[in-house]
């Protein structure tokens, strides 16, 4: 059988950064890799960020957004059943940040899938610097995802202090609680700075399994405020993108933006950004797409194309 895990990890926590260093593991053995990146956004930005690892040993795939949530499940599991095809031996699925993660045991344990597939890990990606303002919405995100978990890694812990990584556990605790979580996560917190992560470090990760614990849902992806407003052929340069966002990011009448992230071109080299509230990172790509793209709650999409335009 395939074994398939599942990434997953609130907005901007580190997941696409997460996955490349996890795919790479299982392509050194010789693994051939199967990777899903799975978004209810109609544009995927992720899918170039992980361009680099495509060849014969890794293989990409995406699940087209833009549509309701039942319809996004009967993609998810068509190109489920079209990758079991393939002859993957592990097939890694990166979901958005606002997934629903009973979708995804649901599809694994429906025909054909449950013959064909094996669950092996699910690994929940946090900030280490977790910002300690979320909704109870974003709250009830971060909950599910870490009720499945077989481990929780901490990202950016380089960036971090102790005492705000004690911080983001303490948040993590108490939207369990918000969410009658009842799951004891401090024995599955990994906090090693991402730069010095060996292949026992991975191999360990890649043996965490899950765990099923119950909880309060509260809503699905279609019932929360979420939105995600994304703009093509948006002209930007490395001087004013970065007060851009700032500004889009601390004014709350453009909506409560939680992540922004995309592509443009100046001097003829591609350049990606990505951005959350406490932090911004700008670098250069072989490959891009002019894109602009902002992720967040109750946002105002004609006043944040007004104001980027």
């Amino acid at each position: 059988m395939i074994k398939v895990d599942l990434i997953t990890g609130f907005l901007g926590s580190g997941k696409t950064t997460f996955l490349k260093k996890y795919a790479r593991h299982f392509m050194d053995q010789g693994q051939k890799v199967g990777i899903l990146e799975n978004d209810y956004g109609a544009v995927n930005v992720d899918m170039l960020l992980l361009n680099e690892l495509r060849g014969d040993n890794c293989e990409l795939e995406m699940v087209a957004g833009g549509c309701d949530a039942d319809c996004h499940r009967r993609r998810f599991k068509t190109k489920l059943i079209s990758m079991g095809m393939s002859g993957y031996n592990r097939v890694i699925i990166e979901p958005s940040g606002i997934f629903d993660v009973d979708e995804f045991f649901d599809a694994l344990r429906e025909d054909p899938l449950d013959r064909w597939y094996e669950i092996g890990n699910v690994i929940t990606i946090v900030d280490g610097n977790l910002d300690d303002n979320l909704s109870d919405d974003s709250d009830f995100f971060l909950a599910s995802q870490i009720a499945n978990a077989g481990i929780i890694v901490l990202s950016k812990t380089q960036l971090a202090t102790p005492e705000t990584i004690s911080g983001t556990i303490s948040h993590l605790k108490a939207a369990a609680e918000k969410a009658k979580l009842s799951k004891d996560i401090d024995g599955i917190i990994f906090d090693k700075n991402w730069d010095e992560l060996t292949d026992s470090d991975f191999q360990m990760i890649s043996n965490c399994g899950y765990s099923t614990h119950s909880y309060i849902k509260k809503l699905g992806t279609d019932d929360s405020g979420y939105k995600t407003v994304y703009f093509l052929e948006l002209k930007m340069n490395r001087e004013t993108i970065k007060d851009k966002i700032t500004t889009l990011m601390s004014d709350d009448s453009f909506g409560k933006i939680l992540r922004a992230k995309g592509f443009f071109r100046e001097d003829e080299t591609w350049y990606q950004f990505n951005a959350t509230k406490s932090q911004f990172e700008l670098t250069t790509m072989p490959v891009g797409q002019e894109v602009f793209i902002v992720i967040g709650e109750d946002l105002d999409s004609d006043k944040i194309k007004e104001f980027m335009e």
